[in-house]
């Protein structure tokens, strides 16, 4: 029998920016693997809409996450559920918006694939949305800063931790996927949509924002 995707919230308050949305293509990262297909990522952004500082360091080299908007910003659950996995203790990496830099951290992929979920999600939070799932993945949490533990019963908008630049992150995001199972070599990607946000002054109330599009999360669309 089909799972039945569910509606989830934006993780968390703030303005979040769309990148590798499941509207542009599918699979959304280029890839099915790891229950990936239907993934999005969402990076922190200011009102002007920039993620961090643009200098000379944005064109050559690396940046100091903490330079960013999202660095620490709190993540909450997108859904009530389980905690099933949780892993923490993985460096947050040097920001990577140059192109010198990240044909660097290309080349250091297959290192990232071949440990799993964790080189590739880094400090992440997965939750059960039901008995048997389906299962959401909540990735690239900062060092340090999850907030929950294996077993618990989360409610949505309970903190998971903070935004941060680990595993396969080239700049502070969250990336969010909902899958069918925590086998991840087998695990297929589900579509999802968010319940409710704000974006350009209207109300959205169950869709996926399309790429580079800026949303905010609504407690209660009306």
């Amino acid at each position: 029998m089909d799972v039945v995707a569910p509606l989830l919230d934006v993780p968390g308050a703030g303005l979040w920016q769309a990148r590798n949305s499941p509207v542009r293509r599918i699979p959304s990262h280029g890839t099915d693997a790891f229950g990936s297909s239907h993934a999005i990522d969402l990076v922190p952004v200011d009102a002007r809409g920039r993620s961090g500082p643009i200098d000379w360091r944005t064109l050559l080299g690396t940046e100091d996450p903490a330079r960013f908007v999202g660095w620490g910003r709190p993540v909450t659950a997108p859904v009530a559920g389980i905690v099933v996995l949780v892993h923490d203790g993985e460096p947050d990496a040097r920001v990577r918006r140059s192109l010198p830099a990240y044909i660097g951290f290309a080349r250091t992929q297959p290192v990232r694939v071949r440990r799993g979920l964790p080189g590739l999600a880094g400090n992440s939070v997965v939750l059960a949305v039901a008995d048997g799932g389906p299962y959401v993945l909540i990735a690239h949490l900062r060092n340090g800063t999850v907030a929950v533990t294996a077993g618990q019963q989360v409610v949505a908008g309970q903190l998971l931790g903070g935004c941060g630049n680990s595993g396969n992150s080239t700049q502070p995001h969250v990336h969010l996927q909902l899958s069918d199972s925590t086998d991840w070599t087998r695990a297929r990607g589900l579509p999802f949509a968010f319940t409710g946000y704000r974006t350009g002054g209207s109300v959205i109330r169950a869709a996926l924002p399309g790429e580079a599009q800026v949303v905010e999360a609504v407690v209660d669309p009306g």
